[in-house]
């Protein structure tokens, strides 16, 4: 009988002090919350950094074009769509990609992300030139990056012209070869489709990474980390404590920016509006734990916002892809690039906004972000000093 109440006790006690450490957690979160919203400089980079970057990178950005990988279907296997392929292939704008899949598998390769643009043959090309002096071909651009489907289906009407100026000495009447073009996924050609996903990513790893770390160096420099550690509250829930507001103000951010996108920006939002949110914080919880990290092996403010801001602004600006093609890299720098979380996440964003997309098409890129968020975590955990040196 002794031994139950015992029991009954222990169980009581373990009860209470759970009550009482969530009890705590929340105090401390609702003091980082007001931490936050006193500080000036924190709300104006939380909330202005965001309208600055949408404002900023609105302009088109034009960049040369290498290795596009595009998908030939040559139904006609005739002189004519030969040569033009062949001209296509002596230049390094193209990566070819011949396969005999028909029209209605066409879709399908662009869902894998693989091709760029796809141009189709019929199978009555070079008869049909020859009869009738003109000849049709189809040209399928992914205009989910629209600067890159204008310049890729630009390169081959002038490689078509090229070709009809070949044959016009030859010929008694002007040939005539009229492409037919189609933008999937963005017939407008709309420039947010691009870089409003690269902005995304950019906001959400700078915020995160940048106000996580030096929140929590701010305590080591005021000395009252150290009281914080040698009380009765674990340590742990005072870091997790200022790591939570963050996360839900990084997703008032980004309903801000969806906001704006597409009220403002024509930006399309063809898939799951819930999905982008999960995913999103999944790319929260990755900075999160980044930030965590730095905050770990950093023990002043300066040194936290250098590798914050340099450490993630660089590498998601070069390796995201929204504003240089990571195709035209050397292959180091593509291999790097599959570390930058904000790459996996910008594929992410396009899937599900701009091709409408569910999670069966981004299980990969979601697998990985989860894979680097759990080893940021398990590190700086470790990382953790429970004692100042």
């Amino acid at each position: 009988m002794h031994r139950q109440w015992m029991m009954y006790f222990t169980n009581w006690q373990e009860g209470l002090n759970e009550a009482i450490n969530m009890k705590q957690l929340f105090i401390f979160i609702k003091k980082e919350f007001y931490h936050v919203f006193r500080d000036p400089k924190t709300m104006l980079m939380l909330f202005g950094l965001p309208i600055a970057q949408i404002i900023l990178f609105g302009f088109a950005l034009t960049n040369e074009i290498k290795n596009a990988e595009i998908l030939i279907i040559d139904n006609a296997q005739d002189v004519s769509s030969r040569a033009i392929i062949k001209k296509m292939a002596s230049t390094q704008t193209f990566k070819i990609s011949a396969a005999s899949v028909n029209a209605q598998s066409i879709e399908a390769e662009f869902r894998k992300g693989r091709v760029k643009m796809a141009v189709v043959f019929p199978s009555n090309f070079h008869s049909d030139l020859l009869h009738t002096n003109t000849a049709s071909m189809q040209v399928i651009g992914d205009a989910t990056d629209p600067n890159t489907a204008t310049t890729l289906t630009s390169f081959v009407n002038t490689i078509v012209q090229s070709y009809q100026k070949e044959l016009l000495p030859n010929a008694k009447l002007p040939f005539t070869i009229m492409p037919e073009v189609r933008m999937l996924y963005n017939p407008q050609l709309i420039g947010a489709t691009n870089f409003v996903p690269g902005v995304m990513a950019l906001v959400l790893m700078l915020v995160c990474v940048l106000m996580t770390s030096v929140s929590i160096v701010r305590e080591k420099e005021k000395g009252t980390m150290e009281v914080l550690l040698v009380s009765p509250v674990n340590p742990f829930l005072v870091i997790i404590s200022k790591a939570i507001p963050y996360f839900f103000l990084s997703l008032v951010n980004l309903a801000v920016i969806l906001l704006m996108s597409i009220n403002m920006l024509n930006m399309p939002m063809n898939g799951s509006v819930l999905l982008l949110f999960l995913e999103s914080g999944l790319l929260i919880l990755t900075s999160l734990s980044l930030g965590l990290l730095i905050s770990n092996v950093t023990n002043s403010q300066e040194t936290a916002m250098l590798i914050s801001l340099m450490g993630m602004l660089i590498p998601t600006l070069l390796f995201t892809g929204f504003m240089f093609p990571i195709e035209n890299m050397p292959l180091p720098l593509q291999v790097i690039s599959n570390v930058v979380p904000s790459k996996w996440y910008y594929i992410i964003v396009k899937s599900i906004m701009v091709k409408g997309l569910g999670f069966a098409s981004i299980w990969k890129e979601t697998l990985i972000l989860s894979g680097m968020t759990v080893f940021l975590l398990v590190l700086s955990f470790k990382k953790f000093k429970i004692r100042l040196e």
